[in-house]
């Protein structure tokens, strides 16, 4: 019977207890903060890695300014209209360019020549050109536009030929063609570029917000912490960030999801 016991108990783990998504997302993140606990222990540094308690505690304090949430705000209005600057300029590129053979092979140059350079090198190049509020709005829609390009770009290649050919033949409307052949093969090959670039806009608008340093921003927060040595708060602003990006890609994905419905 004692062995009998953990084998019907792992069962049902798997099979029922790790079946819903919230039960596992919890089991996650108190294993990782378990994780982070030990850590702190361990180093016994709080410049080093402060404890999971001081950054909550310091994430509630901060929480009840307004220069929290006007920070938030701000670098989430500038990196979300660059995002969405990329997707749709990134998208309509990809259908120009597959229907202009010449415009493709102009273009695609550029676009390897984005994918190529390194993020840094652009914000300092931004920092010359442009106003310090824009650039991290520019940097998300650079680093977002050749991703949407690429993957659209896909999507229209993988249209089965045979099905365009029947559309022609019956003499679908443009609209009716697009609707019915075109955006269904098109579709996961967007969706997919639009929950990978997210994440990257994010990442990329937050380096630019750092180094540039608008007013009120998250980059401002945490080069401050950075130059004063505050851990805590580092971890606090690095949370934000976090939080914010799995907050946008869960409405996206809920978004996107009704709509194809």
């Amino acid at each position: 019977m004692a062995e009998v016991c953990p084998t019907m108990l792992s069962i049902m783990l798997k099979n029922n207890f790790l079946k819903n998504r919230w039960i596992r997302a919890a089991v996650a993140l108190i294993f990782w903060f378990g994780v982070w606990e030990i850590l702190y222990h361990f180093v016994s540094m709080d410049v080093l890695i402060p404890s999971p308690y001081q950054v909550l505690e310091r994430f509630t304090q901060l929480s009840k300014t307004v220069e929290f949430w006007l920070s938030a705000l701000f670098s989430l209005i500038r990196i979300t209209v660059g995002w969405l600057l990329g997707v749709m300029l990134g998208t309509l590129f990809a259908f120009i360019t597959k229907r202009f053979l010449l415009l493709d092979t102009i273009l695609s140059p550029a676009v390897k020549v984005v994918k190529a350079t390194p993020v840094a090198s652009f914000i300092l190049l931004a920092y010359v050109w442009i106003e310090t509020q824009t650039i991290p709005t520019f940097i998300s829609f650079l680093m977002v536009l050749p991703i949407v390009w690429g993957n659209v770009s896909e999507g229209i290649e993988s249209v089965p030929k045979g099905f365009r050919e029947l559309s022609r033949v019956y003499k679908l409307p443009l609209i009716k063609r697009l609707k019915k052949v075109e955006l269904p093969a098109i579709r996961p090959f967007f969706f997919a570029a639009c929950r990978i670039s997210l994440g990257l806009a994010w990442k990329a608008g937050v380096a630019a917000e750092v180094l540039c340093q608008p007013e009120t921003s998250i980059g401002s927060e945490l080069w401050a912490s950075k130059v004063y040595i505050e851990t805590v708060d580092l971890f606090v602003w690095t949370a934000v960030v976090i939080i914010l990006s799995v907050i946008l890609e869960k409405l996206f994905f809920v978004a996107m999801t009704r709509r194809t419905k």
